[in-house]
């Protein structure tokens, strides 16, 4: 027994064995990169990502297990014609494969040092003539055009770089995006009215674009280990969308979810609500001098605005103005239907249907004298449903 002990004691103080107990324990695996004990691999094991201290603070989590790359390449239905477009290809494990697969691939990567490592792993691989790299910010840059979207997107930037690309369909084209994206975020970008996940982004990826689900993919699958695991999903653009105003539907999606297990019937009331509406709506622009600002927090919002006597909104408060407005509204939601309905409920077939019902009576929800790009609108619109 003392002999055993003593074994072990000298085990302990080895530092190889020490470290990889450590490793053992915390789930690191040996040959990811930068693991969280700060250890450099050889680049001759694990490719050039064993050079780049990776960061987890900008989303720097590589994919590394070639079952899951392609897998990934093949659901993806790349055909030797296209071109793809990869956003974030980090150190070009995925870029390898699609280089292969395709007749060109357009990567965006913001990481100059990423894109060093990028160009000698496709130059040793004698495919960078394939290779087009764009050296710059995704939601910025301007995408040349491509077939397919095949891509890992950095977790932080996955709801406004999913509008660029869907609500941009209409001038830019694609088959499909492959995603690798946050799992949580996959769930609630395929959920369903019904759904306790159900949103407003589920809601406004919907009316453009179809969602599928194509497999999960664990976390220690990754260089670094991210937190949560992830999911690859398909988006399938629409050929044809809704004849809708995309600005006011995202106003008007934005005020029914803002609760949107509180029935519309409830939304409506709220004076404040009512106030900011009456701005925006025809025969009544200039009544209400200012609108309220938004209110913040989850509590209930069916309070005065807390205006001092004599100012505009009191004046609109205590007269007959908001009275009839109130009624108004109540009456649209009343001839549709809508009075007891939930919108966590209902499709985006029932939403445009109100949303037309209220435009035709005169009750918009966006500043119609604000002219807004659609596509810029979507990203800062977007960006909020993380």
């Amino acid at each position: 027994m003392i002999h055993r002990w003593e074994t072990l004691s000298d085990n302990l103080l080895n530092p190889r064995i020490f470290r990889h107990l450590l490793e053992r324990c915390f789930r690191t695996k040996s040959g990811h990169g930068y693991g969280d004990f700060g250890r450099k691999n050889t680049p001759e094991n694990h490719g050039e990502e064993g050079k780049i201290r990776l960061l987890k603070s900008r989303g720097q989590h590589l994919l590394t297990n070639p079952r899951v790359l392609d897998s990934i390449v093949r659901v993806s239905g790349i055909k030797s014609d296209d071109t793809v477009l990869e956003i974030g290809p980090g150190t070009g494990n995925l870029t390898l494969k699609l280089l292969e697969a395709a007749k060109n691939v357009v990567a965006v990567e913001i990481d100059t040092r990423m894109i060093d490592s990028l160009r000698q792993r496709a130059a040793a691989s004698g495919l960078q003539e394939r290779l087009n790299i764009i050296n710059g910010d995704a939601l910025r840059a301007e995408f040349p055009a491509f077939n397919l979207v095949v891509a890992n997107i950095p977790y932080g930037i996955s709801s406004p770089l999913l509008a660029k690309l869907v609500y941009g369909a209409s001038t830019n084209p694609f088959r499909s995006a492959t995603l690798l994206l946050q799992k949580e975020f996959a769930r609630r970008l395929m959920a369903k009215p019904g759904d306790s996940e159900f949103n407003r982004l589920a809601m406004n990826m919907k009316l453009v674009a179809e969602v599928e689900f194509v497999m999960d993919v664990s976390k220690r699958d990754f260089v670094p280990c991210p937190r949560v695991d992830s999911s690859v999903v398909k988006i399938y653009p629409k050929s044809e969308i809704p004849d809708v105003d995309l600005n006011e539907w995202w106003a008007f999606t934005r005020t029914c979810f803002n609760k949107k297990n509180k029935t519309l019937g409830a939304t409506f009331k709220q004076k404040r609500k009512l106030m900011e509406l009456m701005k925006l709506c025809d025969g009544v622009e200039g009544f209400c001098q200012e609108s309220c600002h938004e209110h913040d927090g989850d509590g209930d919002d069916d309070d005065e605005c807390g205006n001092d006597e004599g100012s505009p909104q009191s004046s609109l408060s205590s007269g007959t103005g908001i009275s009839s407005f109130k009624g108004k509204i109540a009456s649209i939601l009343e001839t549709g239907g809508y009075v007891d309905k939930r919108p966590s409920k209902l499709n985006h077939d029932d939403l445009l249907h109100l949303l037309s019902l209220f435009n035709e009576a005169g009750v918009y929800f966006h500043d119609r004298a604000k002219a807004v790009d659609a596509c810029s609108a979507a990203q800062e619109d977007f960006d909020g449903l993380l």
